[in-house]
């Protein structure tokens, strides 16, 4: 191991130790200490650079197990074996060398050096696919090259389509491993020509059909659902290791209905790809993922649980999901919940990560009609430097997708498709750069409740608007920012304590109705209640 892997090594076990200390204290009693914030690393400690060879232990604020790197029969066999050639599409012979692998209990088939074309490949239970230094796969554009149409998910909603690029379906004991490249569909082919843009998916997928007759494969011409990139469906122990992926036609990483998934050390290029997200799990479960770097043409990692309707129908969560060491770069969100959230998103811990010109930051995104939520949400150790909003919660979205909708009032009537959004835990964040603090749109009949910001440094342009809250708190913080509003409506139990604010004139511009419930608990500048909150007309959309 190098040097300077070894000095990382050590910070990082240094790092795990000091979890250990948070976990058991930090989440548990209110009183934060200031020296975390010496903790929270910056972009050179962290993503694919800095992968270690060994899965530390994983401390989480609730229960999860210990994921440990797979490990793989001694037998292996390359595709040059089974009559793989340069210049040719080698699809049939990579997927030969899987499928021998498999029935011979397992092993590691491998991609060398060489830039290889290819269609889906599909992916079986105890096998490795392994991409040497130097191995480029190469995506074939044409829709031909992913048939016949297999059963996944599409944004939220199940169907039979192209599926992914690498592909597996109830499979146990599977890895992508290695160096090597992956490079998505070309330009101009079908795949990319072909796709359907015009619609949201509700309007585009028959829902009234059982999932085995949506078929959307590009029949008679007609278009298609684009192939995600790396997407396992209900799979057992999956690890993703080391490869980096461009050119992706959609999502890059997609566990779908999984169990047990390590994605580690990977590296994404989507940037300028509309709905090109990094990372997304899906209705899965027992999640790492660490010491990744994600630049993206839409979200960098991403939790989703499924969409309005069929998501509840299928009623599966994304839970227990960790999240460490990574480096979110250029995208709409850094790490966003959302919006696609049916089954629930619960049990998420993200700590020790950098988001260096992303977006947004802390991104939470859902729809009236998109049902479930998100619950038991924590980060910690932080460092944001964006161009975006710190924290943002986005649940009412725009007329294009949910039509009316989409309007705040009138307060709707609550139902099984009402999200709900609560405990929400983040301590030790540093905001060095970012175009507001917090900003929430929240639902009247379902407001945003039980969110704890503590112990964090911030500049910003703006400080901070909600729409919609039932408990929100902000302690132990500096908080310095180019203008002095705050905007309320529809907030309760909206409080901070222990708040410096650096704002111009060194006092607060609190825009509100006389009824908001906010309290100053030793701020700075002093403010109370009484003689701080103006009352202004103000519209009812923040």
């Amino acid at each position: 191991m190098h040097n300077s892997a070894c000095r990382n090594l050590k910070h990082y076990l240094g790092l795990a130790f000091l979890s250990v200390f948070f976990i058991s204290c930090s989440f548990r009693k209110e009183k934060i200490s200031s020296n975390q914030l010496n903790l929270v690393p910056f972009k050179h400690q962290v993503g694919a650079l800095n992968l270690p060879d060994h899965i530390a232990p994983i401390n989480a604020p609730f229960q999860m197990p210990q994921l440990k790197k797979l490990s793989f029969p001694a037998l292996s066999a390359s595709i040059v074996a089974n009559g793989a050639r340069d210049g040719t599409k080698v699809t049939r012979q990579i997927q030969q060398t899987i499928d021998d692998l498999n029935a011979k209990g397992g092993g590691t088939a491998i991609i060398p050096k060489g830039k290889w074309l290819t269609g889906r490949i599909t992916l079986k239970s105890n096998v490795n696919l392994h991409l040497e230094d130097g191995a480029e796969l190469h995506f074939s554009g044409e829709i031909a090259d992913y048939l016949p149409a297999v059963f996944t998910r599409n944004e939220g909603i199940e169907v039979m389509s192209l599926g992914a690029c690498i592909y597996a379906n109830g499979q146990e004991h599977i890895a992508l491993t290695g160096k090597g490249r992956l490079i998505g569909p070309v330009k101009g082919g079908s795949v990319r020509t072909r796709t359907m843009t015009t619609q949201v998916i509700e309007e585009f997928v028959d829902l009234s059909k059982p999932v085995s007759q949506r078929i959307y494969e590009g029949q008679n011409g007609s278009p298609i659902l684009p192939p995600m990139f790396i997407s396992p469906i209900n799979c057992k122990n999956v690890l993703i290791e080391g490869v980096s992926l461009e050119n992706t036609a959609f999502w890059n990483i997609v566990p779908v209905y999984c169990d047990r998934v390590i994605i580690r050390g990977v590296t994404v290029n989507s940037v300028g790809i509309p709905r090109g997200d990094g990372i997304d799990i899906e209705s899965s479960k027992n999640v790492l993922i660490e010491y990744s770097t994600l630049s993206s043409g839409d979200d960098c990692f991403t939790i989703k649980a499924g969409r309005g309707e069929d998501g509840i129908r299928v009623n599966k969560a994304s839970e227990n999901i960790v999240m460490r060491y990574c480096l979110a770069r250029e995208g709409h969100g850094a790490v966003t919940v959302g919006s696609e959230t049916a089954g629930m998103i619960r049990n998420l811990y993200v700590h020790d990560c950098v988001f260096d010109e992303t977006g947004t930051g802390i991104r939470f995104k859902t729809r009236r009609p998109r049902g479930g939520g998100a619950e038991n949400i924590y980060y910690d150790r932080i460092r944001m430097t964006i161009n975006g909003t710190a924290f943002n919660w986005d649940m009412l979205g725009s007329a294009q997708h949910v039509g009316d909708l989409a309007n705040r009032l009138p307060t709707r009537v609550i139902n099984s498709l009402t999200p709900v959004f609560k405990n929400i835990v983040a301590r030790n964040i540093v905001v060095e750069r970012s175009s507001q603090f917090v900003k929430i749109n929240g639902i009247p009949e379902s407001p945003l409740s039980n969110v704890q910001i503590e112990q964090v440094k911030v500049k910003s342009d703006k400080l901070f608007t909600a729409a919609d809250v039932n408990g929100f708190s902000v302690k132990n913080a500096t908080i310095e920012t180019k203008d002095s509003k705050i905007s309320l409506l529809g907030v309760r139990k909206l409080t901070f304590e222990n708040v410096q604010f650096l704002v111009p004139g060194d006092s607060l511009n609190i825009v509100a109705s006389s009824d908001e419930d906010v309290k100053f608990i030793k701020c700075k500048p002093k403010t109370k209640k009484e003689n701080c909150l103006v009352a202004k007309p103000i519209s009812d959309q923040l």
